[in-house]
């Protein structure tokens, strides 16, 4: 029996041993970010939405002040021009980190997004939810309903600011996926993008209440923003359930990559979650480059039936050529080993009359078992049908002839 314990023992040491070897040879080639602090964790392509790497990217968990991007494209979006909000005594009574609004005082709602994006200011975020909805209640109801519309299915909002809660729809949380899914809107999508960018990459900000008593300055947190050259924006978040959590963009050539992650790490690993998103980042940069996956496919022809050829009457078993009807460049992300199938689905016969450019089939071009583009393959000739009316025009041609 001992024999048998020791035995065991020795292969599940060589077992670990050789899977630590292949991660490891892995992690040197590029194949694989490697360890992470997260607990969720993802790299996802900006510009088609595609998870190039997860860690339980689908887990759902708390995410802090991440939160706070949705908040603020949300205000964005939805804010008069020169809107003024004004402070309730719910708002002033939040939990530190606070700007320290004052029951009544108000605000230019422009200066209070600086507020919550560069110092996280968890009474700025209810006032401005507050000045938008109308109440948190209202506001949390319009980001759930924006999430949905992004299809951040597994992502439910109770609080503006991202303060731990719930209510009996659930908690207050999402995924590493979805949270880098809103990311993508809040950088690249949405008509308020630009506004978005500028503020999240503003380094410092000053502003007074709008009776001009107070004055009141913002330093940017966003570390990543001075850490990787082409960073794009960022946002911090930190509370006792969530732990520290990040989701930043990155653009480099012409690639853009979001890393978020989330539960990376609690007091006192704050710089955990910079070393879990320059790997991330610098995985993407390292492995993944825009090729052309066009390909310029033969196709075969398509058999007619009940047609006639106008050039030879006689003829039987038409078949007429096919092709698609554009050519256009594919530019994917890939990395090296990566390729995308191509499929094509062309009719085996058709029915005359046939028109020219008549569509009978596609060519499909699919990656990670979706679709990615595709192109309609269309006839390249008309064909008549052979039936009474020809065959009396036939005949008349025919007895003209003679």
């Amino acid at each position: 029996m001992k024999k048998k314990i020791l035995l065991c023992s020795l292969v599940i040491c060589c077992l670990v041993t050789w899977f630590g070897e292949i991660r490891a040879r892995a992690e040197e080639n590029g194949d694989v970010p490697g360890q992470l602090y997260a607990r969720s964790a993802v790299l996802i392509d900006a510009d088609s939405g595609r998870v190039l790497f997860g860690k339980e990217e689908s887990e759902i968990r708390p995410m802090a002040s991440t939160t706070k991007i949705m908040s603020c494209i949300l205000a964005l979006e939805n804010q008069e021009e020169g809107q003024v909000v004004t402070a309730s005594g719910y708002a002033a009574g939040q939990p530190k980190v606070r700007l320290g609004v004052r029951e009544q005082e108000q605000f230019y709602l422009k200066d209070l997004l600086y507020s919550l994006m560069l110092e996280s200011h968890n009474d700025s975020a209810v006032v401005i939810a507050e000045g938008i909805a109308g109440t948190v209640e209202e506001f949390a109801a319009m980001m759930n309903q924006k999430a949905v519309s992004l299809g951040c299915m597994d992502t439910h909002f109770v609080t503006p600011n991202g303060l731990d809660g719930s209510d009996e729809a659930g908690i207050h949380a999402t995924t590493a996926r979805d949270l880098a899914m809103i990311m993508r809107y809040c950088i690249s999508q949405s008509p308020c993008r630009e506004e978005f960018l500028e503020i999240t990459r503003t380094k410092n900000y000053q502003f007074n209440d709008v009776e001009g008593k107070r004055n009141f300055s913002c330093v940017n947190h966003n570390a990543f923003l001075d850490m990787m050259e082409g960073a794009l924006s960022g946002k911090t978040g930190f509370t006792s359930d969530a732990g520290y959590c990040y989701v930043g963009a990155l653009k480099r050539d012409n690639r853009t990559f979001i890393v978020a992650l989330l539960a990376c790490g609690w007091p006192n690993n704050k710089g955990y979650k910079w070393k879990d998103t320059r790997k991330l980042m610098e995985y993407g940069i390292a492995n993944y480059e825009y090729r052309d996956v066009w390909e310029d496919v033969e196709l075969p022809g398509i058999q007619v039936t009940e047609g006639v050829m106008e050039e030879d009457p006689y003829e039987t078993g038409i078949q007429i050529p096919v092709h698609m009807e554009e050519k256009a460049e594919i530019p994917v992300l890939l990395r090296e080993d990566e390729a995308v199938e191509v499929k094509t689905e062309i009719r085996e016969r058709i029915g005359a009359p046939v028109r020219e450019g008549e569509q009978v089939g596609q060519v499909r071009y699919i990656l990670d078992g979706k679709e990615i583009a595709s192109f309609d393959v269309v006839t390249g000739k008309a064909v008549r049908k052979r039936d009474l009316r020809w065959a009396v025009s036939w005949v008349l041609q025919m007895l003209l002839l003679y």
